[in-house]
């Protein structure tokens, strides 16, 4: 991961769209929903690049530049927005994309600014500018998000963009039809001193400590990843902008507290975690009942959207059917 100009990022990126393989993963099969676990554990290992047959790539205008997404399902559909978490991206989301379409919704995904295929998306580009990337940086992106579409959305914020989420949730109710919230951090203020082994001491270090931990687990394989897997995220990260990394795990370091208002929202609301994530289950379990959120845990890490992809959009389908 390397610091870069603005006009690097988008050559680096181009070069990046212009190599991406597609329409090769295989559409669901009929009546997944009743063989969801089946399908999560026969996940093969493939290339994270590749799209889906059938999936769109485009771009949003944003506050902070433009946002590289994918998009797949009819475009009359009812719209989901995936938004990805910390070190993520738009890709994490591409084993969901066909299963929410083959459902009938219009699903969409994007990089957060400085992720990816959206590096020259930054605080340099907002009116005014300024010199980090800044929760309401985040915030002020996804409600532009929010309203390039025609009505209300089905929203899921995995990781760090779940406290995003919550807080468009609040900002501005009528652009939401749901809120899922995908091992998103349970507890307000510095948000990792709840994390399993490594919260206690995670007070005394500075965001780019934390951000610098964090990168070297993940860049090690630590939770031993396919090597499919891993490959793509070593590319993304030669082009996610470190600062970006370090700007986000300090807004996690002061993550608000937004479990009243959320909490009076009428919208349908979903709490979904992985049995082995990083925050210990209590604590998931206590925060959607503050949040008054369904609850649903998966015998898996910090990343259903990737590992039980099919349980996930089952329970999702689910939420939304209730809306």
């Amino acid at each position: 991961m390397t610091e870069r100009g603005p006009d690097e990022a988008e050559r680096a990126t181009d070069a990046v769209i212009r190599s991406t393989p597609a329409g090769v993963l295989a559409p669901p099969p009929p009546g997944w929903q009743t063989h969801a676990a089946e399908l999560d554990a026969a996940i093969p290992d493939f290339d994270w690049r590749a799209l889906p047959s059938g999936a769109e790539r485009c771009w949003f205008d944003v506050p902070s530049g433009r946002l590289a997404g994918l998009a797949m399902g009819p475009v009359d559909g009812p719209r989901v927005l995936l938004v990805p978490g910390a070190t993520g991206s738009k890709e994490d989301f591409v084993l969901m994309l066909p299963l929410l379409a083959d459902a009938g919704y219009r699903v969409e995904a994007f990089d957060l600014a400085g992720q990816y295929e959206s590096a020259a998306a930054g605080p340099w580009r907002l009116d005014p500018p300024t010199a980090r990337y800044e929760r309401t940086l985040f915030l002020d992106d996804l409600l532009a998000v929010l309203d390039a579409g025609s009505g209300p959305a089905h929203v899921l914020g995995y990781s760090f963009a779940g406290t995003i989420a919550q807080e468009a949730l609040v900002r501005a109710p009528e652009r939401f039809a749901s809120l899922a919230l995908l091992s998103s951090p349970p507890e307000p203020g510095q948000a990792f001193r709840g994390v399993k082994r490594i919260g206690p001491i995670s007070s005394f270090t500075t965001p780019r400590q934390g951000a610098a931990l964090m990168l070297w687990g993940i860049r090690s394989n630590l939770n031993r990843v396919p090597p499919g897997r891993l490959a793509f995220v070593r590319e993304r990260f030669r082009l996610t902008r470190r600062d970006s990394v370090d700007d986000l795990i300090a807004c996690m370091m002061a993550t608000p507290d937004l479990r009243r208002e959320v909490a009076a929202s009428a919208v349908p609301k979903l709490v979904a975690v992985g049995a082995h994530d990083l925050w210990p289950l209590e604590l998931h379990e206590r925060s959607a009942r503050e949040l008054g959120a369904r609850f649903a845990v998966y015998r898996t890490g910090h990343s259903p959207c990737e590992t039980t992809p099919h349980q996930l959009v089952r329970d999702l389908l689910e939420l939304y059917a209730t809306a």
